[in-house]
């Protein structure tokens, strides 16, 4: 859980904006998927997780590119 707020944080540092909410998601699994080996029932769990914060990590990024 803390290398995936990890990936998020350091995606926040880069316009996120532009994304929808499933490139988002799908920005992040990647670039976790690299950092570790991820089974497809992890990588659906992982997407259901990153879609009910989907609104936290806009709201990171946001503040983020404020800042």
């Amino acid at each position: 859980m803390r290398q995936l707020w990890s990936i998020i944080e350091e995606s926040s540092e880069k316009p996120l904006t532009g994304l929808n909410d499933s490139d988002l998601i799908n920005q992040i699994l990647t670039k976790l998927s690299s950092k570790q080996n991820l089974s497809s029932e992890d990588c659906c769990r992982i997407n259901a997780y990153l879609r009910s914060r989907i609104l936290l990590i806009r709201e990171m990024a946001d503040y983020s590119m404020s800042h």
